[in-house]
């Protein structure tokens, strides 16, 4: 059973050779270098990469780290795609019921033949995705496009959604996915946009959907009129984030989310990606030095548009990428 390319025709052209174009033109126009004048690694393990397919800068990485052809064959198998819960309150994680993802330029299979989602299916830690659910969320599918064009049909997905998890949650499931993440036969796009503000989102009120009574609160943060626009208070307020998130300090981001509110949809995939890469730590007893084993690096930001006034609105897109150094006897899925 498939699903279909659901945002396609509005979100995006659902016309073969109209979005090959498209994602040709985007990914060409990518600078050569970062916003600090750095190359693209291609020995990326991960990115974190906005939900739009004209920002293609973290897929400009997957590229690149395609392009080395050696690389690429002696490693990468498979891309987890972990996306927020825009649509649907999920206490915790989900996984696809369906077998196949359809993109106007051609389709992708999930990892069932490798049984990798029917592993996860069995910790009981994992709820079903609907097909309705499934194809009303777009944080997973607009990510699909840009995996097909550059990889083809040469890799498997595990699509994950990621539902509003608490601290402890996201911790636990960093810990599950970390051996995932370690392997090198495994890739990850961890799907987020960063500051949404707009009349829509009243006193920036979070984009996750509310839960249900008694089951936690929403993340109301009323801003003060800041001495700057808006557009830069908001700039600044997403690169505070992002120094955090580069100090792989799961602690310090939480806070910072909890002070300011601040309407990152991805925030708990992120939290994830963070509380995983702790665990790659913990086990591997790196308690020194991490940024030599450890590194996440943002190589470009962007708003949709300046908000200088009341009727404006705008997204932030903010693109990184994760590197791990290979431990030899290091942590890998099959060692558990």
């Amino acid at each position: 059973m498939s699903r279909i390319a659901s945002h396609a025709g509005s979100w995006y052209s659902s016309g073969s050779v109209e979005l090959n174009n498209d994602l040709e033109g985007w990914l060409t126009a990518v600078p050569e270098f970062t916003d600090d004048g750095e190359s693209y690694p291609m020995d990326a393990r991960a990115i974190i990469a906005p939900a739009s397919l004209s920002c293609p800068l973290s897929p400009r990485i997957l590229m690149l780290k395609h392009q080395n052809e050696t690389w690429w064959i002696a490693f990468s198998k498979r891309v987890f795609i972990l996306g927020p819960s825009h649509n649907l309150y999920l206490p915790n994680c989900a996984l696809p019921i369906l077998t196949t993802y359809e993109t106007p330029i051609g389709n992708l299979t999930l990892d069932l033949e490798g049984f990798l989602i029917k592993a996860l299916k069995k910790t009981g830690e994992f709820a079903e995705m609907s097909k309705r659910v499934d194809e009303k969320e777009h944080s997973i599918e607009m990510h699909l496009p840009y995996i097909r064009k550059i990889l083809e049909d040469e890799i498997k997905i595990v699509p994950i959604l990621v539902g509003a998890l608490s601290e402890e949650r996201e911790r636990f499931y960093g810990k599950l996915l970390a051996p995932y993440l370690n392997d090198p036969d495994n890739f990850f796009v961890i799907s987020s946009d960063f500051c949404h503000c707009s009349n829509d989102i009243p006193n920036f009120l979070s984009h996750y959907p509310p839960p249900p009574p008694n089951r936690g609160a929403r993340f109301d943060y009323v801003p003060t009129s800041p001495p700057t626009p808006t557009y830069e208070y908001i700039e600044s307020l997403d690169h505070e984030g992002m120094r955090l998130i580069e100090q792989l300090d799961y602690d310090a981001f939480q806070s910072y989310l909890r002070r300011t509110n601040n309407t990152i949809c991805g925030r708990h995939p992120i939290g994830v990606l963070l509380c995983a890469l702790q665990a790659i730590r913990d086990q591997e007893g790196i308690d020194s030095d991490k940024s030599k084993k450890q590194m996440v690096r943002f190589v470009r930001y962007a708003q949709s548009s300046k908000v200088k006034s009341a009727r404006d609105s705008s997204v932030s897109y903010a693109s990184a990428y994760v590197y791990l150094a290979r431990v030899a006897g290091g942590w890998n899925a099959g060692d558990e």
